[in-house]
């Protein structure tokens, strides 16, 4: 599907292929062409040869997986940016490829998920003539992205304060399940924020350089970004402890109830030897034919137990 919005200082139009005619005979206007699920041999022809865009920066946003990226080509900008799609509130996400060619008569955004954020760009363009550009456009995209990833991580900063408690109070193998699951989930957003913050910081020096009027809003998408990455960082080090602090408990119980064991055992061996000894049968065995010999043994044996439990006592075994 493509979608063409034509842009005007008091009009805006919107349409399909048509449209692209009239905005090479209108000097004054920029067009912004939306793209998605485009059959793929029309959409490279209609980017490389009739939009003229580079070779290697078409094929690039086409496929399937690529990590965010950013080049400058002569009068226009490339970015590619992996958004959260329209699911994703949390670290079990998923991500769009969204591709942006930005010029300053053209921008080509094309998409491989449906993003309602691109829907209300572009019914705010509709409904502001003249108040929008291609820049503006993609740096209220990179304010976007940066947004949505930033309140996955503010979300998931309540919900570890919960879990520090949980842990110290009922500790079970569902929270070791939640942690690394974050785990996981924070390992792939730091990976994508981290390509965002190198791609920011390359396009707000090119921006800066050009002395372009959008590279102030860039450094913002910069510094918002950067800061989540870093946020990303720091949870996942938290997540660790926490992880680290679980199986730290849990081997503390498992001594205890070791302990406790080895106690139980100590104190029966020699009870058992002795049981074992007046068990067997043979004749000359002088304490068996004792009147007392019986309540003897049964004292030598609560002795020995009692010995033993006081010697754990003191040792502050138990």
């Amino acid at each position: 599907m493509m979608q063409c919005i034509l842009n005007r200082a008091d009009q805006v139009e919107v349409g399909g292929e048509e449209l692209i005619e009239r905005w090479r005979q209108d000097s004054d206007s920029w067009l912004w062409v939306d793209l998605y699920q485009y059959p793929g041999e029309q959409e490279y022809d209609l980017l490389v040869n009739r939009f003229e865009l580079d070779e290697g920066a078409v094929e690039e946003a086409q496929r399937d997986r690529h990590p965010p990226s950013f080049d400058v080509f002569g009068d226009y900008i490339y970015l590619l940016l992996k958004p959260l799609d329209a699911q994703s509130n949390s670290l079990d996400f998923s991500t769009l490829q969204l591709a942006m060619f930005a010029g300053k008569r053209l921008l080509v955004t094309r998409h491989s998920k449906p993003s309602p954020y691109l829907q209300k760009l572009q019914e705010r363009v509709r409904n502001n003539p003249g108040q929008d550009n291609p820049m503006s456009i993609m740096a209220a995209m990179g304010h976007r992205v940066a947004e949505r990833y930033g309140k996955v991580l503010l979300d998931l900063e309540q919900r570890l304060d919960v879990i520090e408690d949980e842990l110290f109070d009922t500790p079970g193998d569902q929270l070791m399940k939640e942690l690394v699951g974050y785990n996981t989930g924070l390992r792939k957003m730091n990976r994508i924020l981290n390509y965002y913050v190198d791609v920011y910081d390359q396009l707000r020096r090119k921006l800066h350089k050009s002395e372009n009027e959008y590279a102030n809003e860039f450094d913002d998408v910069f510094a918002v970004t950067e800061r989540f990455a870093s946020l990303s960082s720091l949870y996942q080090s938290v997540i660790n402890d926490l992880i680290e602090a679980y199986i730290s408990l849990n081997g503390h119980h498992l001594n205890q109830i070791m302990k406790v064991l080895t106690i139980v055992t100590v104190i029966f061996v020699p009870l058992t030897l002795l049981v074992g000894i007046y068990g067997m049968n043979f004749e000359n065995m002088p304490e068996l034919k004792s009147h007392y010999g019986y309540f003897i043994l049964l004292s030598i044996m609560g002795t020995i137990a009692f010995l033993l439990l006081y010697l754990f006592r003191k040792v502050r075994w138990l």
